[in-house]
This record gives structure tokens, sequence and C-alpha cells, in this order.
């Protein structure tokens, strides 16, 4: 299995990372503009799989290095900075997809390929993505809200004094400022989140509720102000897509990827069985009312965005 990372930023470098602790490759090739910054991430790297590991990493200087890729993970572009959103990255990063997916796409098996998408605004770039390289949408895939839902389970497991294992809650639409929770979906266990709460005796009002959905939001921002950016969860994010797909092991996650055709086309995530073939069904959950009309709400700001830079 030959994994290749497109950009080797501090995200790239710390997915790098995260993948190589999967045990589960055997070959990761780091392409970056940067070639030096690159030579020194995949030396570092090679350093660190002494003491875990055999995986070889090599440093490559231009797309030819990436043949043989199994998944390509596209983790380029310009990160946030304090003050601003995922959105004010669009025209940018948008410039960076088109850029790089044909380069990637003239040196892989377009038949067997996977395209793992890191870069923000994230389902616009999904989309964007998939256009340009005429993959399944199955095969395009963006880690979406696997890390928002992450911190929602973070966050309800300090409330709720159980285990994130034990939780079974999603964060849907966009992975962006327009995100939704699925509060009807929610369980614990095989208890629906509200049984639980009752059992337990455990208070969740709608004001706490909205404080998390606020706290889940804004976690990037909150991060961002105090290291500069983020990597570490979103690194995670991606070694366990990766292990997903590598193991056929068919979990549920929130991933992003494309769905429907011309104007109707959309990324956005939803609770999606993931297999070696990529994205092998999409669920969708019960939901209230006002869920699924705040999901509507994300779909179209996603649309509209992608829209801005395809039109």
């Amino acid at each position: 299995m030959k994994v290749s990372i497109i950009g080797i930023g501090s995200v790239g470098a710390a997915v790098a990372t995260a993948v190589k602790n999967t045990g589960l490759v055997h070959e990761i090739a780091l392409y970056d503009r940067d070639n030096v910054r690159s030579y020194a991430a995949a030396e570092d790297l090679g350093h660190a799989s002494a003491f875990s590991y055999d995986v070889k990493i090599t440093a490559v200087n231009n797309y030819r290095g990436i043949r043989g890729s199994d998944i390509v993970v596209i983790a380029a572009g310009a990160n946030q900075k304090p003050g601003e959103t995922r959105t004010d990255l669009l025209n940018a990063n948008a410039a960076v997809i088109s850029d790089i997916v044909p380069r990637v796409m003239a040196n892989v098996d377009s038949k067997n390929v996977t395209l793992v998408i890191v870069t923000n605004p994230l389902d616009v770039m999904v989309m964007l993505a998939q256009k340009i390289s005429k993959l399944p949408p199955s095969r395009v895939i963006g880690t979406g809200t696997m890390l928002d839902s992450a911190r929602l389970r973070a966050i309800l497991s300090r409330q709720l004094s159980v285990s994130t294992q034990s939780i079974n809650a999603y964060v849907l639409g966009e992975h962006g400022d327009s995100s939704m929770i699925n509060w009807s979906s929610a369980s614990i266990g095989a208890i629906d989140l509200n049984t639980f709460c009752r059992q337990a005796k455990i208070s969740l009002p709608i004001t706490t509720r909205n404080t998390i959905e606020h706290r889940v939001q804004n976690a990037a921002y909150e991060i961002i102000r105090g290291r500069g950016a983020t990597w570490d969860g979103i690194a995670a994010a991606v070694a366990d897509l990766l292990r997903c797909i590598i193991n056929d092991e068919r979990r549920i996650l929130t991933v992003s990827t494309v769905a429907g055709a011309g104007t109707s086309a959309l990324a956005m995530s939803l609770p999606r069985i993931v297999g070696r073939g990529g994205v092998i069904t999409t669920l969708v959950p019960r939901m209230t009312a006002p869920e699924k009309s705040a999901l509507r709400r994300s779909g179209k700001i996603i649309r509209k965005n992608f829209d801005s830079i395809s039109g």
C-alpha cells in the first residue's frame, strides 16, 4: 500500500506521521513545492520509523514520484490564519486544487486510486477535485466533519461522564460555520440521548446544547488563536479514514463526497459506510424539521461557494 501526500506544511507533515503510525502502509511519498521542506520531513519521519514500523518514506521532487499510489492525500493550500474563516481561503485554494489534481491524475491509475481531500474550504474542494479528476464520487473523499464529530463526542464525554467510544453523535453538513449537530439521532450505547440523560439523571437542556454546538463550530478558531494552526486532530482523522479504507472496515464516518449531478451536485458530510472502494453507502439519519432546515441551509452555502468559483 503506497500513500502519497501532497503539501507538507504543518497539516501534511502531521498527516504523514499519523499515517505512518497506523502501520498499514509500506511506502509514503511526500511532495511539496518546497523540495527542501519535503526532504527534511521525509528524513525526520524516516528516522522516527526506526522506533516503530518499517515504512519507506521518500521525498519526491515531481509528480512522477507518486506513481503507484493507492491513495493520494491532498493537504496543500493556504491555512486559516487568526480571524479568517475557512471560506476566506476559497479562491486561493481553488487555484491550488485546480493546479494539483490534473498533475496527480496524470501519474496515478484512475481505475484504482482514491483521493482524500483535506484542503479547506473542504466541501467545495471535494466538489472541485471530483469534477477535475472525473473519478467516481465514491473515490474522492473529504475528511468532512469527522473531526467536528470527534470534537462533539469529546465535549459530550466530559458532560455526560461516559467514554467517547460509547457516544454516537454526528456533526453534519459543511465542515465550516454552517455545520449542524444531529441531536435527534444521538445515542449513548444503544440508548437515545434523551433517555440516557433521564436514566443517568443528567440535565442537557437546549441552552447547554446550543453552547456545545457553538464550542464545536468554533473549536478550530480557538486552537488557531493558541497555536497558529490545527494539525493533530485533522491528521488523526485522515489516518482513521485511511485505516477504514485499507482494512475495508465498512465503518460509518461523516465524510464529504459528491452526491447528485449537474446543478444539484453537492458535497457535504452525512453518515457514510466507508470501505476499500471508498464510500459505499450514504445514510440519512432521523432528523427533526429544524435539523433538516439547518442541513439544507448548510448545503445551499456550500453550493453557492462552489458556483462562485466554477461559474
